[in-house]
């Protein structure tokens, strides 16, 4: 299938490796032009080298109230166009609900919901229609996930903030969509299997709860996202697609 990419340009939040990094390899694949973004220097020009010449990067942290200006301005300095953008934000601090303590649940309202906010702002004066907003979230959108209390807290509501801005924008043709991703074998992952004292074990339980019986790939998410995100996809908005392997109980 052709996606309709070609020529178009994308800007990516915290994209320098796992879930971005795989959505940005899946729309240049196809002929897109990305700009990337996240809080490492460092992490950017490698992912940016990785991806080739339809790509370029900016070190932005959107906890920080000063980046979503310099991230649209960057993205059209460097694409000369805007066609959508893949919003994605670091975990939040873990911990269970009683045990977070305030400063985490404050942090985790800047960066989860604040933070994409305010880039949504800068960004939609500068799309047209035709342009997608994809918010990477969580299956915890849909059922609580142990341990990630602040997590399971705010995601559903920039899930239902996905959902009114949905309403909002389709009269003027821009689509906006959300992606649920389950246990995907990204860094995140591994950290937390390492924390857990033994990470084959850890694997293993969390791999007997999937239906299909292993962990998710970066690029099979890559791939829906970019989907997402394409003109393919042009009656889709408004929505929330679970890439999870089936382990999800709820509709």
């Amino acid at each position: 299938m052709d996606l309709g990419l070609g020529g178009r340009g994308y800007l990516l939040t915290g994209a320098s490796r796992g879930l971005g990094l795989a959505t940005a390899q899946a729309l240049v694949t196809d002929g897109a032009r990305v700009l990337i973004s996240s809080r490492a220097a460092y992490g950017v020009s490698e992912a940016v080298e990785a991806l080739g010449p339809l790509a370029a990067g900016v070190a932005a942290d959107l906890a920080d109230p000063a980046a979503a200006e310099i991230l649209v301005a960057e993205a059209l300095a460097q694409l000369g166009r805007v066609d959508g953008a893949l919003i994605s934000v670091g975990g939040p601090a873990p911990g269970s609900v009683l045990d977070v303590g305030e400063d985490a649940w404050r942090a985790g309202v800047e960066s989860v919901l604040l933070g994409p906010l305010r880039l949504v702002r800068a960004l939609v004066p500068h799309l047209s229609a035709g342009a997608a907003i994809g918010f990477v979230l969580s299956t915890s959108v849909r059922q609580p996930i142990g341990g990630l209390a602040v997590s399971n807290g705010l995601r559903p509501g920039l899930a239902m903030t996905a959902k009114a801005l949905a309403d909002e924008l389709g009269p003027r043709g821009i689509r906006v969509v959300g992606l649920l991703p389950g246990t995907i074998a990204t860094d995140r992952i591994t950290q937390i299997e390492a924390a857990s004292g033994d990470p084959a074990a850890a694997r293993a339980r969390t791999e007997a709860a999937i239906p299909l019986g292993r962990v998710g790939r970066p690029e099979e998410f890559g791939r829906v996202a970019a989907f997402a995100l394409s003109p393919a996809a042009s009656y889709l908005t408004g929505t929330m697609l679970t890439v999870d392997g089936g382990s999800t109980r709820a509709l």
